[in-house]
């Protein structure tokens, strides 16, 4: 069993917002797997699902962002699954990365995410894998990055357009997730974390 955790926060107020593009994932994973996340468990929205001829369970927090290490620690605890390296995926929104571009790493620091930053204290190491569904703001066309605002752009509403290049790289993340299972972390970075021209 591996454990997919998308990050966000409940609440129907931020259901389409930059930070919860990690529920989104999830949500996405489970329409292509025909099941609901909606078993609570591990302080967790939850749904046991077949991804890539595997045993999954799909998690989405109901900590709230800053505390979804203690959702996670929990449901791994719950599940017996002692390597987080080799069990753990999660899925999150990265400020750092423009909308429409995703990447995956095996290890890191929570740099500016509380999310991420919260698993980190709770599991007490970086060895675990990331997909990072960027949300930044796209660079102008003479290429001068456009810095989004920290909490009040992560917390308000995408607007449709946005949205809808949000709703592309959801398909990415869920075949970066299969890629990962199946092909293993390295071959899924190769993939994914290529430059786009």
């Amino acid at each position: 069993m591996k454990l997919i955790v998308g990050l966000g926060n409940p609440g129907v107020e931020y259901q389409f917002t930059p930070h919860n593009a990690g529920f989104l994932a999830v949500d996405r994973i489970a329409e292509f797997c025909g099941v609901q996340v909606a078993n609570r468990r591990g302080r967790a929205l939850t749904a046991k699902a077949k991804l890539a001829g595997q045993d999954v369970l799909l998690a989405k927090p109901e900590t709230f962002m800053n505390l979804s290490g203690l959702s996670v620690a929990a449901l791994l605890r719950e599940l017996e699954l002692q390597d987080a390296a080799q069990d753990l995926v999660v899925l999150h929104d990265e400020l750092a990365f423009p909308l429409g571009t995703l990447r995956i790493s095996e290890r890191g620091s929570g740099g500016g995410h509380n999310g991420i930053r919260s698993i980190l204290g709770s599991l007490g190491t970086e060895e675990w894998t990331r997909i990072r569904i960027g949300v930044g703001k796209p660079a102008l066309e003479d290429g001068r990055v456009v810095k989004a605002g920290g909490s009040g752009y992560l917390l308000a509403p995408l607007r449709k357009q946005e949205l809808a290049v949000l709703d592309e790289v959801l398909d990415q993340a869920r075949a970066a997730v299969e890629m990962v299972l199946t092909e293993g972390v390295s071959a899924a970075m190769n993939r994914f974390n290529r430059k786009t021209p």
